[in-house]
């Protein structure tokens, strides 16, 4: 039997996970955990509705150093907002291939972060642009970038008894671009066979965000900075930074498969970022 609660405030939500432990599990959005309920691959003792708690952070805050997002923000708000589109296309490409436009308007940013699929479409992208999660319990918050919340499978940084309440991403830096793309077994609803994310800086060095090549989401950057007016060099640099990658082979693809897509992605999503920095700064790269 699975009991439910629905609290009011943090105090009572953290409260609530601490007291149930590992048994708990949040509700927001419910689009991953609701289909676990249903195929009994999660059975908790208690669901923890945060959707009504009148302290939670906003869903989005946006200042001029970079926005807050909140337990709330769907990823259909997400992929509507002019500012987002603007300074995180990747970011937006990515929310836009989670499910159907009806789950794009339940699920919620955080939640599909906290899940932690290593196929999570929107965890590359938010890999690339630096984000920082903030985690409260009934100790106090604590903070911690996202390249060292996931842990593996289903396993992050946010242990029993905490909540993710915040994610922070810092403004991109003038000149700097970026893009998604994934390939999946077919149109439509399907995890990621492979993804990556990549984000050009104005000097030339690149980030890659790997989803569906190891246990985790994957950060990595080329080291030295590439001449991206030639993809022979941009090829090379691919190959020494991709080696990161260890997939796995499942019912979707092959180990072998996936390594291959995933240098082909990777250049893809490196030259797609690099034509969306400002025209002059394009320029000033190719000259």
């Amino acid at each position: 039997m699975v009991n439910y609660y629905r609290p009011t405030s943090r105090a009572e939500a953290v409260a609530a996970l601490a007291e149930e432990g590992e048994g708990a599990r949040v509700l927001v959005g419910g689009t991953d955990l609701l289909v676990g309920l249903r195929h009994h691959t999660v059975e908790p003792t208690l669901l923890v509705d945060i959707k009504a708690v009148e302290d939670l952070p906003p869903p989005l805050v946006v200042t001029d150093e970079g926005v807050r997002i909140g337990p709330t923000l769907t990823m259909g708000a997400l992929a509507a907002h002019p500012r987002l589109r603007e300074w995180y296309p990747a970011l937006v490409e990515a929310a836009l291939t989670v499910g159907s436009v009806a789950i794009r308007n339940r699920a919620s940013l955080i939640g599909n972060v906290t899940h932690a699929s290593p196929a999570a479409d929107t965890a590359p992208p938010l890999l690339v642009h630096g984000a920082v999660v903030t985690i409260e319990s009934v100790g106090g918050e604590r903070q911690i970038s996202l390249s060292e919340f996931f842990l593996g499978p289903r396993a992050t940084r946010c242990s029993a008894g905490e909540l993710v309440t915040r994610i922070d991403l810092p403004r991109p830096a003038e000149g700097h671009g970026s893009a998604f793309v994934r390939l999946t077994r077919r149109r439509g609803v399907d995890l990621a066979t492979v993804s990556v994310a990549a984000g050009v800086h104005r000097d030339g060095r690149v980030e890659l965000g790997l989803g569906a090549v190891g246990p985790r989401p994957l950060l990595t950057e080329v080291v030295e900075p590439v001449d991206l007016a030639g993809e022979a060099g941009l090829v090379r640099a691919l190959d020494t930074t991709l080696s990161v990658a260890t997939p796995i082979a499942d019912v979707r693809a092959s180990k072998e498969y996936r390594l291959a897509m995933v240098r082909v992605l990777a250049k893809r999503a490196v030259l797609a970022a690099r034509d969306r920095r400002t025209p002059k700064e394009s320029k000033e790269m190719a000259s």
